[in-house]
């Protein structure tokens, strides 16, 4: 049994396809966690479409959808998800609770005349929605999942992934503090992987180069680092890669941080972490 994390899309803000983010990949927030047999979808962003694609061909698709938070680069693949329009599929879609809406209702609004031609309640797969406060758990099987509330404007919900063990900390568009946010600290504490918001490099973000970025919700390689190192994580993966930064860019934040965290990587389409059993390690 072991843990197994895809990503599938690792973009923020906008897809950017073209030749020079295509070994990253331009596909916006999308990340598989297989746990076993179960299966956990992070975010539904235009990655989305290629991990529908791939499911499609392995039996009825049975998982749970964790939402970071609902803003259009995190939900928009959602039409576009085939295994939608099987009436073998369910799907248990989750987020905070938002007080304008209820989480059918927005996820419903992009799928309306005149934008799209399918309308959510019209899909033959089997939906649940539920709204999951900071601080609460969910049992999927033999996985815990817990999210907490982080730093974005509008809110974002950061998720830790429990199972046999292991744990895969998933905390994307959220803006560091003059300190390292105890509410994440605590989330990854001990974590063997940390999926982190670094859209910026520290001048980027102050404003040192190009306009400041302070209040728009994201992080940097810098403040990902110290993270990890007061949580104790074991791997930290970069990820929500600004729309404009090149490959060479992202590979040269890559370089950065592993100067100072060698178990640092910078988050690409197609890679794969794979974490065996803690007790099947051990005994091993």
């Amino acid at each position: 049994m072991t843990t197994r994390v895809r990503f599938w899309g690792v973009r923020g803000g906008i897809a950017s396809p073209g030749p020079h983010t295509a070994g990253v990949g331009g596909n916006t927030s999308c990340v598989e966690v297989r746990c076993g047999d179960t299966l956990i979808v992070l975010d539904a962003g235009t990655g989305l479409r290629g991990l529908g694609d791939s499911l499609m061909g392995q039996g009825p698709v049975r998982g749970t959808l964790l939402l970071s938070h609902l803003h259009w680069d995190h939900i928009q693949g959602l039409p576009f998800f085939v295994p939608l329009y099987v009436p073998t599929t369910e799907l248990t879609v989750v987020a905070a609770p938002a007080a304008e809406w209820t989480l059918e209702e927005t996820l419903g609004h992009q799928m309306r005349s005149p934008v799209f031609p399918v309308r959510l309640a019209e899909l033959p797969a089997r939906l649940r929605f539920e709204h999951l406060r900071s601080g609460g758990t969910l049992e999927l099987g033999d996985v815990r999942v817990r999210g907490v509330k982080l730093n974005h404007p509008g809110g974002v919900m950061a998720y830790r992934i429990e199972h046999r063990g292991r744990t895969v900390v998933y905390a994307t568009d959220t803006e560091h503090y003059a300190c390292v946010d105890p509410a994440l600290r605590d989330l990854a504490r001990g974590a063997d992987v940390l999926i982190y918001d670094a859209q910026y490099t520290s001048d980027e973000y102050s404003g040192r180069v190009g306009r400041s970025k302070v209040g728009w919700g994201h992080s940097t390689w810098e403040a990902g680092v110290a993270v990890a190192r007061e949580a104790g994580v074991g791997q930290l993966l970069l990820f929500h890669h600004d729309p404009q930064r090149s490959d060479e860019g992202v590979a040269e934040l890559e370089t950065q941080a592993r100067r100072v965290f060698p178990g640092a990587a910078a988050a690409r389409e197609g890679m794969v972490v794979e974490l065996s059993d803690q007790a099947a390690s051990e005994a091993a």
